[in-house]
């Protein structure tokens, strides 16, 4: 009979409180691994992803940005073809104003 062990898993958000508690030094991390039940290889690693991924924290969000400009190029589009509705309807008014028979405007 096998028993097979399930991974656990762990919140980005998890992961995130671990590290900073870490990273505060007010525990020891054996201490902190105890405390989550973690092992001190998770937190290792936990620890070089964050701080290699720091940097990033600060950059626009790119899923946002991009949303964002799709969302703007999508209204551009529309804004043109809204000009170009307009422009065609001044032209047809003015045509119909200047080809419009004199005695009509009596009527």
């Amino acid at each position: 009979m096998s028993t097979k062990r399930k991974r656990k898993r762990f919140t980005p958000e998890f992961k995130a409180k671990i590290v900073i508690e870490a990273l505060n030094v007010e525990s020891s991390e054996a201490e902190i691994c105890r405390r989550h039940n973690i092992t001190e290889e998770q937190l290792s690693q936990w620890k070089r992803q964050f701080l290699e991924n720091a940097a990033t924290a600060f950059e626009p969000n790119r899923k946002q940005s991009d949303a964002a400009t799709e969302r703007i190029a999508e209204l551009e589009q529309l804004l043109g073809r809204l000009a170009q509705a307009v422009d065609i309807q001044k032209k047809a008014l003015d045509w119909i104003a200047l080809n419009r028979p004199e005695n009509e405007d009596a009527l």
